[in-house]
């Protein structure tokens, strides 16, 4: 299978604090890969370092290597912007501009230079209908988006993240925010999503990363403890901490 990321020997420092230690995972293409582990244990940080989000925090510093489709990321003159555009992010709470819908999901393609009328209409709403939410605001597209329900809110977020047609979209718990039926909702999205593109998910909902995730990975205190197929994860954890963990024995 093709590897959209290949992670080598990669360490995180926040000043003098180590985050992440000494992480190597190669992840899989059209594949839905969830991070799982306590709190505070990298996972967060892990998701923001492949786009180079991480950058915005001043004391961070970093070694290793991260590839993404062959190309090093974390080179000092890599066009970041360009990074971030390839690989969206969809963050914990629902983030919606205080716009109007239709605005939220156009705003990325009128960044990198897309002017046409026609061509931002048919951007928003096949970004809409490839989020799955088209048909519950397709007559309202010009009021504001603060209005939407938390799942919806949720759902825009991921139509403005795929307007700018990425290759990656990363989640940083994308559901912890939202209700059963919403939760299921997105769920049923992100594996519809796969189809099309490469899904990093950070998910402290065990039952979730059962459900849609291809591949796991357990984080604990920086380090990867475990990664390989889902089932076998959680089926046949090879370390004792994994078992424990996905066990509920600590965390």
């Amino acid at each position: 299978m093709a590897k959209v990321f290949q992670v080598k020997d990669f360490n995180l420092y926040y000043g003098d604090h180590r985050a992440l230690i000494d992480i190597n995972m190669d992840i899989d293409e059209n594949a839905i890969t969830a991070l799982i582990g306590p709190s505070g244990c990298g996972k967060s940080t892990f998701i923001k370092t492949l786009n180079r989000m991480n950058d915005l925090i001043p004391s961070v510093r970093t070694t290793g290597s991260i590839l993404y489709r062959n190309e090093e990321i974390l080179d000092k003159n890599l066009d970041v912007t360009s990074l971030r555009r390839q690989v969206g992010m969809v963050f914990q709470k629902p983030n919606p501009f205080p716009m109007s819908i239709y605005d939220n999901i156009a705003y990325g393609p009128r960044t990198h230079g897309i002017k046409s009328k026609a061509k931002l209409d048919e951007i928003v709403e096949k970004s809409l209908i490839d989020a799955a939410i088209f048909d519950e605001v397709k007559d309202r597209l010009k009021t504001s988006a603060l209005g939407l329900s938390g799942g919806q809110q949720q759902r825009l977020c991921i139509a403005r993240a795929l307007a700018v047609k990425p290759d990656v979209l990363l989640m940083d718990e994308p559901t912890s925010a939202l209700d059963p039926i919403s939760t299921s909702k997105i769920e049923d999205l992100v594996l519809e999503l796969k189809q099309k593109y490469s899904i990093i998910i950070v998910t402290h909902n065990m039952q979730q990363a059962v459900r849609i995730s291809d591949t796991t990975a357990f984080f604990l205190l920086g380090d990867l403890i475990e990664y390989g197929k889902t089932d076998q994860i959680f089926n046949t954890p090879k370390d004792k901490r994994t078992e424990d963990y996905i066990s509920g024995r600590f965390g």
